[in-house]
C-alpha cells in the first residue's frame, strides 16, 4: 500500500499538468479590403507587425480579390482587433455584418 499512494498521486499530477489551460489557439482569417492597392500593402504590414499573437510570415495576398489571409492566435488578438488596426492606417477593411445578437465574426 505504501507505494501505491505516491504513484496514484504521481498519476493525478500528471494528469492535471497535461489537461492545463490552453495557451494557444492559432486560427486562420481572411481580411478582405475592397479598396487594396498593391501600394497600401506596406500600410497593412506595418499596422500588424507591432501586435504580438500574429504569425508574420503566414500573410498570403490575393490581389484580384483584394483580401489577406493570415494565422493569428485568438487567446493574444483578436480578430475584431486585427481589422480594427489595419483600418485605422487608412486601409478600408470589410467588416462582417452583425447576424442576431451575436457579432457577425
Amino acid at each position: 500500500m505504501k507505494v501505491l499512494y505516491p504513484m496514484l498521486f504521481l498519476c493525478a499530477a500528471a494528469v492535471a499538468a497535461m489537461s492545463g489551460c490552453r495557451r494557444t489557439d492559432v486560427r486562420e482569417m481572411t481580411v478582405s479590403m475592397p479598396g487594396l492597392v498593391e501600394s497600401e500593402k506596406a500600410k497593412v504590414v506595418a499596422a500588424l507587425s507591432k501586435y504580438a499573437g500574429i504569425e508574420k510570415n503566414s500573410y498570403r495576398w490575393d490581389m484580384d480579390a483584394k483580401t489577406l489571409t493570415l494565422r493569428y492566435d485568438s487567446m493574444q488578438i483578436a480578430q475584431a482587433n486585427i481589422r480594427y488596426a489595419i483600418d485605422e492606417k487608412g486601409v478600408k477593411v470589410a467588416f462582417p455584418e452583425k447576424k442576431g445578437d451575436r457579432a457577425g465574426h
